[in-house]
């Protein structure tokens, strides 16, 4: 027999099982958007840009506010049943969503899932550069197949990941990774590739806390071609920090010193309370 998934998921506040309606719509209708992040003691750092990305996501897909103090009513409810460490993923979507029709009033339903919290690795990844970018990138929208086949095309070929670069060649601006972003350590600071990337919340309390820090930062358009010219490199989501051991040919050196650095800004972030 299948073994049911293992953790706590809410639609609209109510066990998701209780709501198949709701399940069917979200799994028939790829159109709504999200944000996930980890939980510790029922506590997260960066609520303030999850909510604020909900907000914007909800705003430009649904044209409507989404009721913050009851999403983190939700999100803590869930926790809770987890014991307060988790994996957060909080989904919007409309059920009466019709592409026929997409400029209808809806109401917004909201699937919050805890799952079991995750652990980073520690092991740096191996990418391969690849030709792409995300539509609308700015929002951190349901759409992820690409993500997911150029990641697992990566894998396929031996790598661990895939890294998105706009046009081909040395010329090719770096981007974002599949499901990160990408930092670059020049031995004296941190360069952040400009260009249309989700900037994640990761990667705006890094820099939040490298600021803190007094570590020099810039963010500018990075050439393929110039990734080489970089002492080391890394990836950033909710997840965590994780060092980049090659860019296609490119091979990055360890360097403690950087991961000293990020560990340092990451912790300046508090961690608050979800409701």
């Amino acid at each position: 027999m299948t073994q049911p998934p293992s953790g706590s998921f809410l639609l609209n506040g109510r066990p998701a099982a209780s709501d198949p309606e709701g399940l069917r719509a979200l799994a028939q209708v790829n159109y709504g958007h999200f944000t996930a992040l980890q939980v510790r003691g029922g506590r997260a750092q960066g609520m303030e840009l999850h909510l604020a990305r909900l907000g914007q996501g909800n705003a430009e897909l649904f044209d409507a506010a989404l009721d913050e103090a009851q999403v983190r009513a939700w999100m803590a409810q869930a926790a809770a049943e987890q014991g307060g460490d988790c994996s957060l993923r909080v989904a919007v979507f409309a059920r009466g969503f019709d592409h026929r029709q997409p400029l209808r009033a809806l109401q917004a339903d909201v699937l919050v899932s805890a799952t079991a919290p995750a652990r980073p690795s520690g092991k740096a990844i191996r990418v391969r550069s690849v030709d792409f970018v995300r539509p609308f990138p700015h929002l951190k929208h349901v759409a992820t197949f690409p993500l997911f086949q150029h990641r697992r095309l990566a894998m396929r070929d031996g790598y661990d990941d895939a890294l998105f670069v706009d046009g081909t060649g040395a010329d090719a601006r770096v981007v974002e990774g599949t499901v990160w972003n990408i930092g670059f350590w020049d031995g004296r600071g941190i360069t952040w590739p400009a260009g249309p990337a989700l900037r994640g919340t990761a990667e705006q309390l890094l820099q939040a806390g490298l600021g803190t820090l007094g570590c020099m930062q810039q963010v500018r358009p990075v050439a393929l071609g110039e990734v080489g010219d970089f002492a080391a490199a890394f990836a950033a989501n909710a997840s965590g920090v994780q060092r980049i051991a090659a860019i296609d040919t490119v091979e990055f050196a360890p360097s403690p010193e950087l991961d000293a650095l990020l560990a340092s800004a990451a912790a300046h972030a508090p961690w608050e309370p979800l409701a």
